[in-house]
């Protein structure tokens, strides 16, 4: 195991720092790789997770998950580019509901590349097999200094934000045209970066509370079962564009970040995760490992100390 999951739980003890577990769920949980939440006007909660064709699960009180199937039944051939094979995995949805309508960003690629894109798909249903593709959004290439996964869409008094990225140079932002869902020009504005564990940094979120805006992010590394280091930290600023600084005022482009959740008792590496706001407040999705395999987590989070804490 790497030796950053051996200390996060002695340091978290150390400094007081109260971990909570996952919310007890049940259902169809096992698998789920970067999940993303939200949910539609009848009440429904959706979860959609990176793999073949994008999982889908659905429950109806937020603890029950059935999987109800893919987003793409039949394959998604316009990812065999960047995943370098067919019907390869696709990586990390975002998934926003607004107006009767579901818009998932998603990515292709495969590990350890910069030859990737990222594409939005639209539902009004969102069940299987009911999604328009709209295309490519952004890509990159081996001569780029970032790479374009993880997407995570923010919208604002009708201003549409993505911010994306993984390792290399960071997460970056970029501004979308609202009409169309992609770039309005090819302006980035660099939010976080780390040089420590080279780069490993990804899978960002901007969620707004109260009069700030906060850039969660994952660090290390997932999908090595137990011997994952991921761990997800925070950032805050008064612009969606940032300067984003953590806790202790370091800056995010300098390889700052508060930790919000790491391993701890027998959660392993937790990571890849998405927000949203229900109606009890501020909720946080994961995935995990245990010696069983991969979970999905979520849990409550509180902002009344400006920070936010995992309950």
């Amino acid at each position: 195991m790497h030796l950053l999951s051996l200390l996060l739980p002695l340091a978290l003890a150390a400094v007081g720092w109260a971990v909570a577990g996952p919310d007890a769920i049940t259902g169809n949980i096992t698998s789920v790789a970067s999940p993303t939440m939200c949910k539609d006007n009848s009440g429904k909660w959706w979860i959609f997770s990176g793999g073949v064709g994008i999982e889908i699960r659905t429950s109806t009180n937020r603890t029950a998950w059935n999987f109800v199937g893919k987003v793409w039944p039949k394959g998604a051939p316009w990812t065999d580019k960047y995943t370098g094979t067919s019907n390869g995995h696709i990586w990390a949805p975002d998934c926003t509901y607004m107006n009767g309508k579901f818009y998932l960003y998603y990515a292709a690629s495969t590990s350890g590349s910069r030859k990737s894109a990222i594409f939005l798909a639209t539902s009004t249903t969102g069940d299987p097999g009911s999604w328009t593709d709209h295309g490519l959004i952004t890509s990159t290439t081996c001569a780029d200094n970032y790479n374009a996964i993880d997407p995570n869409l923010f919208i604002e008094n009708g201003n549409w934000w993505l911010s994306l990225g993984s390792f290399w140079s960071g997460i970056k932002l970029m501004r979308l045209d609202p009409s169309t869902g992609k770039p309005t020009n090819s302006s980035l504005i660099s939010l976080a970066k780390r040089t420590a564990d080279k780069g490993a940094m990804e899978a960002s979120v901007v969620y707004k509370f109260g009069s700030f805006y906060y850039l969660f992010t994952s660090w290390d590394h997932c999908c090595r079962g137990t011997s994952s280091t991921y761990n997800i930290r925070v950032g805050r600023a008064s612009s969606v564009t940032g300067p984003y600084v953590d806790k202790n005022g370091t800056a995010l482009t300098s390889g700052g970040g508060t930790l919000v959740l790491g391993t701890h008792d027998n959660i392993v590496g937790p990571g890849g995760q998405d927000l949203m706001t229900d109606k009890d407040g501020p909720i946080l999705v994961y995935n995990y490992y245990t010696s069983s395999g991969t979970f999905l987590g979520i849990n409550k989070l509180n902002f009344s100390s400006g920070w936010p804490v995992v309950v």
